[in-house]
């Protein structure tokens, strides 16, 4: 194990590029990729990873939320992942939308999960295999969870509304101007419907992309901590929720806070802005 890795609180959150490649073949492993640019599996992938778009799987198609417990046992069974799995996410973005899809995951339950450090831009900047290939797999058997543990890392707009009130930390993902109101999208990014600008009152702004290094990989586990702890003053018994757009830039940071840095109660907002700001009467604040 590297000396980066070690240094994390769960160093098993993470495998490297060098430790996938010997292990491409190894039983009992499930290669997933989950972009957000949802086309690009097909350019070539990661020998004998599947597909998960985010869109067309991990939600339900009719209502905004994710799919149903029989969805997810489906989406498994389908991949050749039963429950003893483990699942190792990548993806391009700086891992966000891999993040994303690992974050589904243990709404069901399925814990036994890992990122790639530098996803798919590390692997590729290796100049390691890709192929267009899409492995042929046996459906197997998942058995229906009991429920989705909605309750345990996630955080609906009425929590987010008594956090808030209470004063308990939230983190901010999202970019600088769109924390300020300035803006109510993403750089580069298209409007995408929300009525009003600016961030839920109390919340501090950390952008997501900070815990990434330009290849894709996560900091080190002390300049996360400079970051967290240091720059937000975050406690590692601290009750946190984290949001961003629609949740997708707030799973990475939620797996850098609850992963690498081992803080206790961390839950994902993924009705996010495109909620909060919509909201009649949502309580916001400029800066």
């Amino acid at each position: 194990m590297s000396e980066k890795f070690a240094s994390y609180a769960n160093p098993d959150a993470l495998v490297s590029t060098g430790w996938l490649a010997e292990n491409l073949d190894t039983p009992g492993i499930r290669i997933v990729e989950s972009n957000e640019d949802v086309l690009l599996y097909d350019t070539g992938h990661i020998p004998g990873a599947v597909h998960i778009d985010w869109r067309r799987d991990l939600n339900d198609q009719l209502v905004r939320d994710y799919i149903d417990p029989a969805g997810f046992a489906d989406l498994c069974g389908r991949y050749g992942i039963t429950p003893e799995t483990t699942v190792i996410f990548y993806g391009d973005k700086s891992n966000w939308w891999s993040c994303y899809a690992l974050w589904v995951f243990h709404l069901f339950g399925h814990t036994n999960c890992k990122i790639l450090d530098g996803g798919r831009a590390k692997w590729s900047a290796e100049a390691r295999s890709l192929t267009r290939e899409v492995p042929k797999l046996e459906p197997v058997s998942y058995p229906e969870p009991p429920a989705r543990l909605d309750g345990e890392i996630r955080a609906f707009y009425e929590d987010t509304l008594a956090h808030m009130i209470a004063g308990l930390p939230m983190v901010d993902v999202r970019s600088p101007g769109e924390f300020s109101g300035e803006v109510t999208h993403m750089p580069e990014y298209p409007q995408e419907g929300v009525l009003r600008g600016g961030h839920i009152p109390g919340a501090q702004s950390m952008p997501w992309a900070k815990a990434a290094n330009p290849d894709a990989t996560f900091r080190t586990a002390d300049e996360l901590r400079a970051l967290y702890a240091g720059t937000l003053g975050l406690k590692k018994d601290d009750d946190i929720i984290a949001y961003c757009r629609i949740g997708e830039r707030s799973s990475h940071t939620w797996f850098v806070l609850k992963y690498l840095l081992g803080y206790e109660k961390v839950r994902n907002y993924d009705g996010s802005w495109t909620e909060w700001g919509n909201r009649v009467r949502s309580p916001i604040e400029r800066s």
